[in-house]
């Protein structure tokens, strides 16, 4: 605790200098933060195999590569993103201009998970950095090789007055959500995010959650079948189903369940050979915890492909169930595993209900080659954000915000969002002292007609 003071109190002293409001010191420090990255890549492929069994390929795609992309962008745009907006004036406040200015909160504390340990902490930073802010790190214990190799990377080149890391367990983050914070930032499950957003209203500290939920995957009988179960299988069983977005049931009409299914096995044994758990690209699962639960989650329901696991490895092969019973224990809980509950449905209002019956989705994906369907169920189903015909990949692009809605998360981030994200953006008028209209004062009941004219 006295250490986490004491970092604060350097942070906000160094926060008060003003430097990180110097654009240049901005992008300087972004640079400096690529160059690391690129310096660190096999340091941090390593740690991410030692944590989470991911091959180099998907480590590079999902981790490293996405995080380069994105501090290149971020590097490029923020001077222009900081500049002052001028905006326009009503003309009953004229002779005057309008500007919002962005400018960084302060300290920022960034609560990152085990399950993209270095992507989702590292992207975040980037969007902090670039907003002008200082911030102090806490990885998740889960991914202790990921989380000491971002430490290490982030004391080569940070001035822990400036940027932090913090390792430890959950009573770390109990200290560091104790301290006044002007930012925070969290991604993981909505159970803790409803820990973090009540610890920040001790402080009416603004948070950005990225948590999860039961993202849906709707398949129509217009699909491309063979695209779908493509994408849908790399989208479910990449990172060994452990991504928030991932999809986490699958709603398929009954008149194209079976060959559905039959082309999603075809794709797993594809994409990973037979078995497909001993394949040296599938990941396994993080901790003894999570795979026990899976476990469970497989009782009551018609293993239709997969259901092998092997405790000393932690691996579960990716798994296929036929459930038409909703109160089965798969359907309860978001799973964050390769396991894909298959639902049937007849009419799309059926498939409508059941997204509808569980809280807002972080993610919803629909298959269809019919524009009416797409209209109907993005006007019908609240969700965070999702993709028609694919899985995935809206979250890899800096031009949209990636979020959630209701109990799947608030607030967005990538590119301008993820600076928008972490700055307050502040409204001022500028207001000339040649013209003095009198009706603005005491007495103005004399111009009442006048006002009522003018604010109509």
């Amino acid at each position: 605790m006295t250490e986490i003071h004491a970092v604060l109190k350097n942070q906000r002293a160094f926060f008060n200098s003003g430097q990180t409001k110097e654009i240049s010191f901005r992008i300087k420090q972004l640079g400096l933060l690529k160059h690391a990255v690129v310096q660190n890549e096999n340091k941090i492929l390593k740690a991410l195999y030692q944590d989470l069994g991911k091959s180099p390929y998907e480590a590079y795609l999902t981790e490293v590569g996405i995080v380069r992309e994105e501090i290149g962008h971020i590097a490029g745009k923020v001077r222009a993103w900081a500049r002052p907006k001028r905006v326009r004036t009503p003309f009953y406040h004229l002779p005057a201009v309008s500007h919002i200015y962005p400018e960084p909160y302060g300290l920022a504390l960034i609560i990152s998970p085990w399950n993209y340990p270095f992507q989702l902490a590292v992207a975040p930073l980037a969007a902090a950095i670039a907003a002008g802010n200082c911030a102090i790190m806490k990885p998740s214990e889960f991914s202790p090789y990921t989380s000491q190799a971002i430490a290490d990377l982030v004391e080569s080149i940070f001035d822990p007055a400036y940027i932090t890391v913090v390792t430890g367990g959950v009573e770390v983050s109990t200290a560091l959500l104790a301290e006044n914070f002007n930012y925070i930032f969290f991604t993981g499950s909505p159970g803790v995010g409803k820990i973090v957003m009540a610890a920040a209203a001790a402080h009416l500290t603004p948070v950005t959650l990225e948590l999860g939920g039961k993202s849906p995957c709707i398949v129509e009988p217009d699909a491309n079948l063979g695209v779908a179960a493509r994408r849908i299988v790399s989208g479910k069983f990449i990172n060994t189903g452990q991504t928030c977005i991932a999809p986490d049931y699958l709603l398929v009409h009954q008149s194209i369940k079976e060959p559905l299914v039959d082309r999603m096995i075809q794709c797993i044994e594809q994409f990973y050979g037979v078995p497909p758990m001993n394949s040296p690209n599938y990941p396994k699962i993080v901790n003894r915890h999570h795979f026990d639960r899976l476990m469970s989650l497989t009782k009551g329901a018609r293993i239709m492909y997969g259901g092998e696991s092997d405790l000393a490895r932690l691996t579960i092969s990716p798994t296929l169930l036929d459930v038409s019973d909703m109160p089965l224990p798969v359907m309860r809980e978001e799973i964050f595993g390769p396991i894909l509950p298959v639902l049937e449905y007849g009419e799309l209002r059926e498939a409508i209900n059941v997204v509808s019956s569980h809280p807002n989705p972080l993610a919803l994906y629909l298959f269809s080659e019919n524009r009416q369907t797409v209209d109907r169920v993005l006007k019908q189903i609240s969700f965070g954000g999702g993709c028609i015909n694919d899985t995935l990949i809206h979250l890899a692009t800096p031009y949209m915000p990636f979020g959630g809605v209701g109990g799947s998360g608030m607030g967005g981030y990538h590119g301008k969002f993820g600076f928008d994200t972490f700055s307050h953006h502040k409204s001022v008028i500028q207001k000339s002292t040649r013209v003095d209209f009198p009706f603005r004062y005491p007495a103005f009941y004399n111009y009442m007609k006048l006002l009522k004219t003018i604010l109509r």
